[in-house]
Formats: C-alpha cells, sequence, structure tokens
C-alpha cells in the first residue's frame, strides 16, 4: 500500500505509524545501526491496523472515501479501460455541459457509446466542470449520445460520478427535473444494451438521470443516494453535524446496495480505496464489464427491454406478515 497523500480523519493513526517507520528507516540510514527488528515490528503493526480500519468502515467513512480528492475520476477509467475515446460535445439546443461528457470509443474491440460525469482535479478544472454537478443542457447531451448509441446499436456505458444536479437558479430556469425525467423515461426503453457503473459519488436524480440502465454497478467504497447525507441530516436533525447518523439510515453504501438488489454488482478496490491503486481498479472494471455485456449481448430486444422492466419493478418491493392473534 502506498503512502497516503491524503489523509482522512480516520486514517491519522496510519499517518503517525507511517511518520514512525520513515524515522528509523532514515535512523538506520544515517547511523549504520541494524534496525531490522524494529522496522519490521512497525510495519507488521500498520498492517494490522489497515486491516482494523479498512473492514470495519462505516458508512460515512465510505462516503469520505467516495469523495477523496485522489480518487480515479471518470476520465481516468476511460483512459484505462477504453481505446480512441472520441468526445462529442453540446445537447444542440442550448450549451456544452463540460459535468457531463460523452463520446464513442472502443472497449476490448468493440465500439461502444460513453456517457461519464466528470468532475475537476484544481480548482480552475472544478469550476469549468462545475464541481461534477450537471445541468440541463448535460442530461440533453446524454441523450442525444443514448438516442445516437440505439441508432447504431452500440453498447451504452455510463459512468456515475456526482454529488447531484446543479441546484441554481439557472438550471431551474432550464427545467433540469424535467430533463433528468425525460433521460429516465428514454432510458428505461433504450433498444441497446445499457451498463452504469457508480465510481464515486452516486448523488439523487443527478446519478439517476443516466443511472436507468440494464446492469447498475457499484465499486465497494461508492455511494448511491436519494439525497447527500448532509442534505438528509439538515431536513431530518436540522444539523449538518448529524450526516454521520443519515448515512448510516440511507443505507447508501455499495453492500447494502446489493442486498437491496438496487445494484447488481460490487466491484472490489485495492485496501484503502481505488485511489492506492487505479490500474487495480481499473482493471476490475474491465472485468466486470466484459462479464455484464457478454449477457446482455445475448439477449434480443424484446428480452432486453423485459428484463430491464421487471428489474426496476422489483425495487421497492416489500412483504407484509400478518400479526399474530
Amino acid at each position: 500500500m502506498e503512502k497516503p497523500t491524503y489523509v482522512l480523519e480516520f486514517e491519522k493513526p496510519l499517518r503517525e505509524l507511517s511518520k514512525q517507520l520513515e524515522a528509523l528507516q532514515q535512523q538506520s540510514l544515517e547511523t549504520s545501526v541494524d534496525l531490522k527488528t524494529e522496522i519490521h515490528s512497525i510495519e507488521k503493526k500498520i498492517e494490522a491496523t489497515q486491516r482494523d480500519i479498512y473492514t470495519h468502515l462505516t458508512p460515512w467513512q465510505r462516503v469520505q472515501i467516495a469523495r477523496h480528492p485522489k480518487r480515479p475520476y471518470a476520465l481516468d477509467y476511460v483512459g484505462q479501460i477504453l481505446e480512441n475515446f472520441q468526445e462529442l460535445h453540446g445537447d444542440r439546443q442550448y450549451n456544452d455541459d463540460r459535468a457531463l461528457i460523452g463520446g464513442t470509443a472502443f472497449f476490448n474491440g468493440e465500439a461502444v457509446m460513453v456517457i461519464a460525469q466528470q468532475k475537476g482535479r484544481d480548482t480552475k478544472e472544478k469550476i469549468a466542470r462545475n464541481f461534477g454537478m450537471p445541468q440541463p443542457e448535460g442530461y440533453r447531451k446524454a441523450l442525444r449520445l443514448m438516442k445516437l448509441a440505439e441508432k447504431f446499436k452500440l453498447p451504452l456505458l455510463c459512468f456515475i460520478d456526482t454529488p447531484g444536479a446543479y441546484p441554481g437558479i439557472e438550471s431551474e430556469a432550464r427545467h433540469v427535473s424535467e430533463a433528468i425525467a425525460v433521460n429516465l423515461r428514454e432510458m428505461a426503453m433504450l433498444e441497446t444494451p445499457s451498463i452504469a457503473v457508480v465510481v464515486g459519488e452516486g448523488g439523487s436524480g443527478g446519478a439517476l438521470g443516466i443511472g436507468v440502465t440494464d446492469r447498475v454497478l457499484i465499486f465497494e467504497n461508492s455511494y448511491y443516494s436519494v439525497i447527500s447525507p448532509e442534505g438528509c441530516a439538515a431536513i431530518l436533525w436540522k444539523d449538518g453535524a448529524a450526516a454521520p447518523k443519515a448515512a448510516e439510515a440511507l443505507k447508501l453504501n455499495a453492500a447494502t446496495l446489493e442486498s437491496l438488489g438496487v445494484v447488481d454488482e460490487v466491484l472490489p478496490e485495492p485496501m484503502g480505496g481505488a485511489h492506492y491503486d487505479p490500474g487495480q481498479a481499473a482493471a476490475a472494471l474491465r472485468y466486470a464489464l466484459q462479464k455484464h455485456l457478454n449477457d446482455l449481448r445475448g439477449l434480443s430486444v424484446p428480452q432486453l427491454l423485459e428484463t430491464r422492466y421487471e428489474r426496476y419493478r422489483r425495487l421497492g418491493v416489500f412483504e407484509e406478515a400478518a400479526s399474530a392473534r
């Protein structure tokens, strides 16, 4: 595991142990004293601490990892698992939304259509990409590309990573909720295989606007939720500090979502998160996408639509037990 460059609050014990290890290694070099026993002891302690922290993560801690500034973004995965990505711009109505990008590419030699929500790394790029929050023209661009994929029978790959659609006045004035609603309807009837993967944050309708697909995958430390933990805390507890409690109540983490049937597969991450080994995370994604594409490729269009319909009809189903008399 590489040395962390950005440390979350719950990772601080690891940082302290890493500092001790570095100090011992430096002392051994400078004094030529054999400190192998002490160094090995600290290394063992670091491994044990890593296992203890990362195998007992709370829902809120996983949300923090999903938001980690070094976590791979959609374009990082596109660059690693796809070839010849050609970005297509604009919604042909208003503007080109850089928070939601798309275009054609090749996946293991097969032509595909890619739609992805993209955040920024530095301040300039964050502003240019509106912090990964698409506006209505982004969803209309996505719809245009979905229809293009349908026309040319290209499988659709969607990468979800957004805190939510942009809620500003300009976005509302251009009918962002209507743009998302149209996408939900059209994706439900799209006559081409589709897969969505939540690579980071999956916030509210902003995520769902490109997420009504045949298969939904999610990385182990990503989250997918109707509202952010902070938003939920502000509404229910009138206090943003209750976000950890809200994260627990929302059932937004990958394993829980899989057990509820909201997602179809949880993709493993390197210990500590995908940012510790992006190549390993990309390899897991490549394998899963190929597996699910192979399954979907064997379905006729009527079977595809019927299976998709049944998938979403199952969500939210519950049973009531008769009370004893």
